[in-house]
């Protein structure tokens, strides 16, 4: 057993079942108060097999203090699902369900529910010696195209060197389920993200991936590796995919969609079920970064590389003033002159200043700039802008201008 599994689990092993020895692919999804658990069990049971066999591991869940309804809420999916299970699981697909009762309140999340399923994934793989055997993180009210576990286990054997990939995603923008403004809500949170990421690309920044909870995936080694899962109750996705992102090993798969759900959630404090509230709530246009936030780290990493030399300082450059605030209150000269005495290449401290400026800087910049210099402004009024810097002509609607992102994130 790897010292990951002796020393970083919280639980023991909870599946006893038979393993089967062409076991590749294990998908985790925690449940929480999800009685439409179901749905999404189908939408992976429609999906076309492989070379490898699939697990999907569910981990249903609850806190110490929860409520009695989202007890028996969670009692009455695990025996429904678990009954499901047994019906529609095959020799090469099989569905496990768990259920974690009275996590501690201090860490019950989804994050403490992630790392449970992974960690349990993580045993499955060492027990049949598949050290690199992949885990993909889904989500109990998400669907996904038939090809998702095909694409999966086609990535990770082309890209042998890739740790962790971004799973392309799509949320619905029409349809019965949901009233007309959560669909209208989730069109502007989507552009944001969408936004968000593809100024940092085009500010330069090595670190642009989107990291949804319920479209990632890593390689069982790897996630030891690097500790695993954290306990957070909102970001976890975040914080887990950034470790790999910051060492140059995790990829972008483009090939499959993952489809999470608009709906409205209060169980976190941000995230998208947050944010398609408070735009409901609001009725007023989604804000989001000014340009000029992307526009003065453009700047900045442009002139990096020059960086390197003792004799240069940003002092001989025209950097916007608030990164110049925000970077003394890092202490930036304090650090650069740590990042220069710890490189002899112009590459290699080009690495590790990205190393400290690096996606949480970046938000840090971003908050600050929104804060004390620059406002939101509208979501369509941003995306204007940047596809005009990527030579793109910019459709009026904000659905048309989240479709010209899709087709730019697919590329």
């Amino acid at each position: 057993m790897t010292s990951y599994l002796q020393q970083k689990t919280l639980y023991p092993p909870f599946i006893q079942r038979r393993i089967s020895k062409n076991l590749g692919l294990i998908v985790v999804i925690p449940a929480y108060n999800e009685p439409q658990l179901l749905r999404s069990l189908m939408s992976l049971k429609r999906c076309q097999m492989h070379y490898w066999d699939v697990e999907v591991i569910v981990v249903i869940n609850d806190a110490e203090e929860d409520d009695p309804t989202i007890k028996a809420t969670n009692q009455q999916v695990f025996e429904q699902a678990t009954k499901w299970s047994r019906e529609n699981s095959t020799p090469r697909l099989q569905f496990r369900i768990h259920y974690q009762e009275d996590l501690p309140n201090k860490f019950a999340g989804v994050g403490l529910a992630r790392k449970i399923g992974m960690d349990e994934a993580c045993y499955r793989f060492e027990k049949i010696k598949k050290k690199s055997g992949i885990i993909a993180c889904f989500d109990a009210d998400s669907a996904c195209q038939p090809n998702y576990f095909q694409v999966i286990e086609e990535h990770f054997k082309k890209n042998t060197k890739s740790a962790a990939c971004s799973i392309y995603f799509e949320h619905p923008l029409i349809g019965a389920e949901y009233e007309p403004e959560i669909y209208q809500a989730i069109t502007a949170y989507e552009l944001h993200l969408r936004y968000f990421i593809n100024a940092q690309k085009w500010a330069g920044a090595p670190f642009a991936f989107q990291t949804i909870g319920s479209a990632m995936a890593v390689r069982s080694n790897h996630y030891q590796q690097q500790g695993g899962m954290n306990r957070r109750k909102a970001g976890e996705d975040f914080y887990f995919l950034h470790k790999f992102i910051g060492i140059g090993k995790c990829t972008r798969l483009t090939q499959t969609t993952v489809i999470p759900s608009p709906r409205i959630s209060n169980r976190v404090p941000f995230g998208t079920g947050k944010a398609v509230q408070e735009i409901v709530t609001d009725a007023q246009p989604y804000t989001t970064y000014h340009p000029k936030t992307f526009q003065a780290v453009k700047a900045l990493f442009k002139i990096v590389p020059s960086l390197y030399e003792e004799t240069t300082s940003l002092d001989d450059y025209e950097v916007d003033n608030c990164l110049q605030q925000f970077l003394a209150l890092q202490d930036f000269d304090q650090k650069l002159t740590e990042i220069r005495s710890n490189t002899t290449q112009k590459k290699a401290f080009t690495k590790r200043f990205f190393t400290w400026f690096n996606a949480f800087q970046l938000m840090k910049f971003a908050h600050f700039t929104r804060d004390h210099y620059y406002e939101n402004i509208p979501i369509g009024e941003a995306a204007t802008w940047l596809l005009k810097e990527l030579k793109i002509s910019p459709q009026a609607s904000l659905k048309e201008q989240l479709l010209q992102f899709r087709e730019l994130d697919k590329l």
